[in-house]
């Protein structure tokens, strides 16, 4: 019994691309990579079904970055003048 290939996510987002762009047969392409026609259409497919999805995701993953960023900016924040706070009350007693 073969094993079957795996392939990776950029692995099969190339080769959904190939197809995009029609310069080969789907009959090129699976021999090419030698996997099932049937299997191209559906990655295919599925590519375009997600397509949309590409572009929010990559907002709310920016959004969500952001978000982080200025929290982690304000806690550092704090921690900048309650430690100016405790250096300057020990210039003091000192």
């Amino acid at each position: 019994m073969e094993k079957r290939k795996q392939f990776t996510a950029e692995q099969k987002a190339k080769i959904v691309l190939e197809m995009l762009r029609g310069e080969k047969t789907v009959a090129e392409i699976a021999a090419q990579y030698e996997v099932h026609p049937t299997q191209l259409h559906r990655w295919k497919a599925e590519a375009i079904e997600n397509l949309p999805f590409l572009f929010t995701r990559g907002a709310s993953e920016l959004e969500k970055m952001r978000k982080q960023y200025e929290a982690e900016k304000e806690e550092l924040t704090r921690q900048i003048g309650q430690l100016t706070i405790e250096v300057n009350w020990l210039k003091k007693i000192c």
